[in-house]
């Protein structure tokens, strides 16, 4: 059994202000890459209105993601946490990796903007539930106070 509150505390150890983003952003994606059955945990970060790939851990992965595309760019569009419990039947999916099938997005807002989402990707169906859309919530909420 995952130790989600665990998670959370160590995710608040590396929320430094002091440090750019992408370091902050480079730790957390580690710390995510903790959860149990998972195989990618990163960020993409809003540019232009196009997200970017940022920090992450896992395998390569897209670079580029527009508004409303697939589950990252849907999330961006829509402001919300997106949990796909088979990315086959998600209209428009961005295959990144074959080895993925299910999948959860948080939106990170700064001033009630989107600056990016968190990804996670796993490699078996319904693999993410509401106790780790409360934990990605908390963080995006914890990584919205950097400086971005």
């Amino acid at each position: 059994m995952q130790d989600y509150q665990l998670l959370l505390e160590q995710a608040k150890t590396h929320i430094d202000n002091t440090l750019p983003f992408y370091t902050v952003l480079s730790n957390i994606s580690a710390v995510l890459n903790q959860l149990d059955d998972i195989n990618w945990a990163g960020f993409y970060l809003v540019k232009d209105d196009t997200l970017y790939l940022g920090p992450f851990q896992g395998e390569v992965a897209c670079t580029v993601i527009k508004k409303g595309k697939g589950v990252c760019g849907t999330s961006f569009q829509k402001e919300e946490t997106i949990i796909v419990p088979d990315v086959n039947k998600f209209p428009g999916h961005i295959a990144c990796s074959s080895k993925s099938k299910s999948e959860i997005v948080t939106p990170i807002f700064k001033e009630s903007k989107v600056i990016g989402v968190i990804d996670i990707d796993a490699p078996i169906y319904d693999r993410f539930h509401e106790e780790e859309k409360i934990l990605l919530e908390e963080i995006a909420k914890l990584l919205s106070s950097i400086n971005y």
